[in-house]
């Protein structure tokens, strides 16, 4: 139908013309409320805004010669977070003469990068500022 005979319609129907396949050949068009539609497609996006899930940060502290208990319950909480789709930032401090025992450091970093190669990977490799070593781990 020519352009000038739907714009008619539309305006006796006491609604507007809204292009749907601008792409077609000829354009598609159909007779509808656009604020109607505009607030429908609003909703939408908001709707979808509400349920994407932000990968947060999540952050484990520990010292290099920390008991197996300690360790197990950490580890259990960073299980926990790849669960949920976190990111989790092992931080390892050293204090006081355990700056001379670095290597105990990495070795835990080793640990827990074995411990869980299954269900993450590595984002940050281990590595030492200052006092703190530090290791960013994100899930699969």
């Amino acid at each position: 139908m020519p352009l000038e005979a739907a714009l008619d319609a539309a305006r006796e129907a006491g609604l507007d013309l809204v292009e749907v396949a601008p792409d077609g050949e000829p354009p598609v068009v159909k007779i509808a409320d656009y604020g109607k539609q505009r607030f429908a497609e609003q909703k939408k996006r908001a709707e979808a805004r509400k349920k994407q899930k932000s990968a947060d940060l999540k952050e484990i502290k520990m010292r290099p010669n920390i008991d197996t208990h300690d360790y197990e319950v950490k580890a259990r909480n960073i299980r926990r977070f790849f669960e949920d789709g976190d990111k989790v930032k092992i931080t390892l401090r050293f204090r006081g003469r355990e700056m001379a025992h670095q290597h105990l450091g990495m070795e835990l970093m080793a640990k827990v990068k074995e411990d869980f190669s299954d269900v993450s990977k590595i984002e940050l490799e281990p590595k030492l500022e200052g006092r703190q070593m530090i290791m960013v781990m994100a899930p699969r």
